[in-house]
C-alpha cells in the first residue's frame, strides 16, 4: 500500500502497524470508523484486508486530503470526513471503531508545530470525551480498538467501564523484554460480558534487532511511505 504523508507534519509510526496487526487477529467486519485517521493508514489497511465499509475522519483538512488521495491511489472505497469527532453529527451507528488517538499527557514534551501537537497531545481529544462519544455512535456489542500509553492503563480501564465497555482483549508492547511496557493495545466491546484475554507481549527489539514478529507485521502491512508537500 502506497501512502502519501506530509513531509513536515505528523508521520505514522510503529504504533499504527502494531495496532493494525492486533485488530487483524480479531478480524473486523461491517461498518468501520477510523477516528483521527491522519493519512488514513489504519482504516485503509482494514478496508484492504477485511470486509468493512470504512469511514475516515480527521479534523485537519490536510490530513483528510491525504486520506482521500491514499484511498484513490490504492483503489479503496472510503468515506472521508473533515470534522471534529466530538462535535460531528453522525447519521449512522458503526459496528467497529478504531483509533490511534493522541495520548501524550499533560507535561509531556509537545511539538512546536500546531498540526503535530493536535495529533499527539491528549488535551485535543480527551479519552473520557472520546469514549463517551463512541458509546453514542457504536452499535450494541460493537468493537472499539485503540492503542494508548501503557502507563495510563488505570485511567483507561476506569473510563471504559464507566461508559459500559468491557475490555475483551489486551496486549502490551515492550521496547525490549527488560523494559516496562510503553504501549497497550485494547479491544473493548460495548455491553459485552466476555472475560478478558491478555495476549502475550509484543517485543519490539530482541538482541538489538527488530524481533521476528515485528518484521512479520511490517511484511503483512506492506506500506510504502511517500513524503510530499501539501499546498
Amino acid at each position: 500500500m502506497f501512502l502519501y504523508q506530509e513531509d513536515s507534519g505528523f508521520l505514522f509510526n510503529s504504533d499504527a502497524h502494531f495496532l493494525y496487526h492486533f485488530i487483524s487477529t480479531l478480524r473486523p467486519k461491517g461498518t468501520l470508523l477510523d477516528i483521527g485517521t491522519g493519512c488514513g493508514i489504519l482504516g485503509l489497511l482494514c478496508a484492504r484486508d477485511f470486509p468493512v465499509n470504512v469511514t475516515l475522519l480527521d479534523k485537519q483538512s490536510h490530513h483528510t486530503a491525504l486520506a482521500k488521495e491514499n484511498a484513490r491511489v490504492n483503489r479503496i472505497e472510503a468515506t472521508v470526513i473533515c470534522d471534529d469527532f466530538l462535535t460531528h453529527d453522525f447519521h449512522e451507528k458503526f459496528d467497529t471503531v478504531v483509533s490511534n488517538p493522541p495520548y501524550y499527557h499533560a507535561g509531556a514534551d509537545r511539538s512546536a508545530t500546531t498540526s503535530v501537537a493536535l495529533s499527539k497531545s491528549a488535551e485535543h481529544l480527551p479519552f473520557d470525551a472520546l469514549v463517551a462519544k463512541i458509546n453514542r455512535i457504536i452499535k450494541p456489542r460493537g468493537s472499539f480498538y485503540f492503542c494508548y500509553d501503557a502507563k495510563q492503563l488505570p485511567m483507561l480501564m476506569h473510563t471504559l467501564h464507566e461508559h459500559k465497555f468491557t475490555v475483551c482483549d489486551i496486549r502490551f508492547v515492550h521496547g525490549t523484554a527488560e523494559k516496562p511496557a510503553q504501549l497497550v493495545l485494547i479491544h473493548a466491546q460495548k455491553g459485552s460480558r466476555s472475560l478478558c484475554t491478555t495476549h502475550p507481549p509484543l517485543l519490539h527489539f530482541v538482541d538489538g534487532k527488530e524481533s521476528d514478529e515485528v518484521k512479520s507485521i511490517y511484511q503483512k502491512t506492506r506500506t510504502y511511505s511517500i513524503k510530499c508537500k501539501i499546498s
